[in-house]
């Protein structure tokens, strides 16, 4: 007879954990399936080990730039010693251990749905474990990396997310395929660490080009004085590495191909749904899956299936998996309880409001909410606004020649921020006031009465709103 709990959740990732952590918390009995490390993909190959390559890069610039210090080289190693402490030196004991005193029951090995509110398990351990929940499914497997189908691109083995920040011995030529979050960050990383022939390959004319234009400029000029290689408006057209561990050799639409040592993909990623058994829901693998603001797939007879996460497809950053994963288990308790379930705090209206986002290169790339472009396309009637950050009193402290820009793009109708933009070093932590005002919709006149510290970069506030002629 098969084991019986009120949720079943499949992935032990932030947002598997958070489901539970939520969903017990309430009063029910849970139970999560992990097939590889609890703690999930941005605990050891993503998020974490990513900002842990960074940071050294990111303080070694910044002492740079200051008048007084003069940083010596990076010990590549002790940076990678320390990269291996933060991620527990892919040891996931004491998140395992964590579970227990959610509580929840972890089964390890591959789960798939065998029927409504079923979970079939491939135990590591060898055998099969049949699981039903009473009351929901949660899918929380989140995404895997895209290999585009180009020529000899697969054969050659290249780099995902998940071998760069594991990575081992940094290598001299190192080539990124692509120009988002996760190749520009990348890039920087081993760049400041030691690689001596970085290049990127961009189809495009700059990296980031989702955001505000000025972001994927102000990047990709840092990184031309590092000395990292552009290639841009250019095509990979095959791929060769004849020898396994050997050069890699990228055919481009035009110029000279690029020869490295290790080459990364970072060109997107895709819903983990592909070997989940979510045909047996009446869905189609390999697909995100659909669900409405409650996280609650659509289209499922009976309405035990949902999805948090990457897999649901709305956003792709753990910060997001976690928020939809809390509402999530708020609303599995509420409804297995009989009580109300419709409360503001159950319902995902962030996504609509566009997701914080911070691309952790120097210079920082900090954003929320919509582009100007994305507010135009909208229908929204928009006012944009720039100030130069390095005119900025707390900004000019920080170092001479301080380079950056802010952006603040305005709902004219309403007279509140539409999305909000901020690129040059240290801007992270500018991004949540922006978040705050973006998705409280705080009028103008109001926040102009959110009086920034001086001298700190957030006077940045101040000088759009004058701009904007507050």
């Amino acid at each position: 007879m098969s084991e019986e709990f009120d949720v079943i959740v499949i992935g032990a990732g932030p947002a598997g954990e958070n489901v539970i952590a939520r969903a017990a918390r309430g009063g029910l009995t849970a139970a999560i399936v992990e097939e590889s490390l609890v703690g999930g993909e941005c605990s050891y190959f993503a998020c974490i080990p990513s900002k842990a390559l960074l940071r050294p890069v990111e303080l070694a610039g910044e002492a740079a730039r200051a008048p007084g210090l003069s940083p010596g080289p990076i010990d590549a190693a002790a940076v990678l010693a320390r990269r291996d402490e933060v991620v527990s030196h892919l040891d996931d004991t004491r998140a395992a251990g964590a579970l227990k005193t959610v509580p929840a029951t972890l089964y390890r090995g591959r789960g798939r749905i065998a029927g409504p509110k079923q979970v079939e398990v491939a135990l590591t351990d060898g055998g099969t474990a049949l699981i039903r929940a009473r009351h929901a499914v949660v899918l929380a497997t989140g995404s895997t990396p895209i290999v585009p189908p180009i020529p000899g691109l697969a054969e050659a083995e290249p780099w995902t997310s998940h071998e760069v920040t594991a990575v081992r011995t940094v290598p001299r030529r190192f080539a990124v395929l692509g120009g988002g979050a996760v190749a520009c960050e990348m890039a920087q990383a081993l760049h400041g660490l030691g690689a001596t022939e970085t290049t990127m390959i961009l189809r495009g004319g700059s990296p980031l080009r989702r955001m505000e234009p000025f972001a994927g400029r102000l990047v990709a000029d840092a990184f031309t004085a590092s000395g990292i290689g552009m290639r841009t408006n250019t095509q990979v057209t095959k791929v060769e590495r004849p020898v396994r561990n050997g050069e890699v050799t990228i055919h481009l639409t035009d110029g000279p191909p690029v020869v490295a040592d290790e080459l990364l993909v970072a060109t997107g990623r895709v819903a983990a749904t592909a070997d989940l058994g979510v045909e047996a829901a009446g869905l189609v693998p390999g697909e995100p899956v659909e669900v409405d603001d409650s996280m609650r797939a659509t289209g499922v007879e009976g309405g035990w299936l949902y999805a948090v996460s990457d897999v649901s497809g709305r956003n792709l950053l753990t910060h997001m998996g976690k928020y939809q994963a809390r509402l999530c288990g708020d609303v599995l308790v509420a409804r297995a309880k009989g009580q109300p379930e419709d409360l503001p705090g159950m319902r995902d209206t962030a996504t609509r409001y566009g997701a914080p986002q911070v691309v952790f290169t120097d210079p920082q790339i900090g954003t929320v909410g919509l582009t100007e472009e994305e507010a135009r396309s909208a229908g929204y009637h928009v006012r944009a606004v720039e100030y130069d950050l390095g005119a900025v009193s707390g900004a000019y402290l920080r170092e001479p020649g301080y380079q950056g820009r802010a952006k603040a793009v305005v709902d004219e109708a309403r007279q509140v921020l539409l999305g909000v933009t901020f690129a040059g070093p240290g801007v992270a932590e500018l991004v949540h006031s922006a978040t705050i005002a973006v998705t409280a919709e705080v009028p103008l006149e109001r926040l102009w009465h959110a009086v920034p510290s001086f001298p700190t970069v957030s006077e940045v506030w101040l000088r759009l709103l004058e701009t904007y002629g507050l």
